[in-house]
């Protein structure tokens, strides 16, 4: 008998992947939230769906995480095993000029669901959290014991505020709440806004590409299907009642060094402008995974210098498609 799961914000980049990966495993009835918000092309999330419905059938529910008369009837009409929750505002620069929309979204969102969980004694809630929660950490790289509470941006202090109320959830209700802190995540269908995409657009099209700062940020760029391996393993893993994981590659790649492997993917040189350094940007991503190797049985596959022209190839696809 198939288990019935949630994924909230399930059109989205990672979450239309991880619909996809367990309508192939043929085991569970999926139901995906989502509002197709205008953050990007609702059009892009649209065509998520279309990919996901592709290899099977699952219930769509267009609604608001920050509405509970949007959530409610969900949980009325199916007994969920587990929630995977991703949907959220993404992205640290425009938590700057947004942060009651961050907090809205992100912890009342959060905040909502978990009220339903424990009022429909769902076992399993997996959040989507993020590197940022770690700030500006001087100790690399970066492991699930560090401390959090030094954020810089809106964005970062709303995913820090979402894994303590999961973590309040676990220890009052006991359901288990899995955080997962996601680094960097790329491939197909990443979010348009983000660089590599953005970037591989601007290249393609001979425009300039901003860079922030001398090139030398660092980041722990993470393949999506690496990131979708963790969130399948956190959906079955027993441990403890609450738990917090980081998902990354556990190497870094140097921004100029990123920059040169699109370059060589898409054929084409990019067009330098440099900018200074943004507030809330990081000079630096490194994922500590080895927890995550020995709880999750994680191990990502995927390197960078094999990931790009991964993404390259689905990027030029798209523009052919268009």
């Amino acid at each position: 008998m198939k288990k019935n799961i949630l994924i909230t914000g399930g059109a989205g980049f990672i979450g239309s992947h991880l619909a996809t990966h367990l309508l192939r495993e043929d085991l569970w009835d999926v139901t995906i939230f989502d509002d197709l918000n205008d953050f990007y092309s609702p059009d892009i999330k649209r065509a998520n769906l279309d990919a996901v419905r592709s290899v099977g059938e699952f219930r769509f529910v267009e609604g608001d995480i920050r509405r509970t008369e949007d959530l409610r009837p969900v949980f009325d009409e199916t007994s969920f095993e587990c929630v995977v929750h991703l949907a959220a505002r993404a992205g640290v620069r425009p938590s700057l000029s947004q942060p009651k929309l961050y907090a809205e979204t992100n912890i009342d969102g959060t905040l909502n669901l978990l009220e339903l969980a424990r009022d429909y004694e769902v076992g399993q809630f997996v959040f989507g959290s993020s590197s940022s929660v770690y700030g500006i950490n001087a100790k690399v790289p970066f492991a699930e014991d560090d401390r959090i509470h030094q954020p810089i941006s809106p964005y970062a202090a709303t995913k820090a505020a979402g894994e303590l109320l999961c973590h309040t959830y676990s220890h009052l209700f006991g359901f288990r709440t899995v955080c997962l802190r996601f680094f960097t995540v790329y491939g197909a269908r990443q979010r348009p806004d983000l660089a590599i995409h953005k970037f591989s657009r601007l290249i393609s099209e001979g425009k300039p590409i901003q860079v922030f700062g001398d090139g030398t940020t660092r980041r722990d760029y993470t393949y999506v299907d690496d990131i979708i391996a963790g969130v399948r393993a956190s959906i079955d893993y027993d441990g403890s009642v609450h738990e917090v994981f980081n998902l990354g590659e556990s190497e870094t790649t140097e921004l100029s060094r990123l920059i040169e492997l699109l370059e060589a993917s898409l054929g084409q040189k990019a067009i330098i402008d440099h900018q200074p350094m943004q507030p809330g940007d990081v000079p630096m991503t490194f994922a500590d995974i080895s927890k995550a190797r020995r709880l999750l049985n994680y191990s990502p596959q995927t390197k960078i210098e094999e990931g790009i022209p991964k993404f390259a190839e689905w990027f030029s696809c798209q523009n052919r498609e268009e």
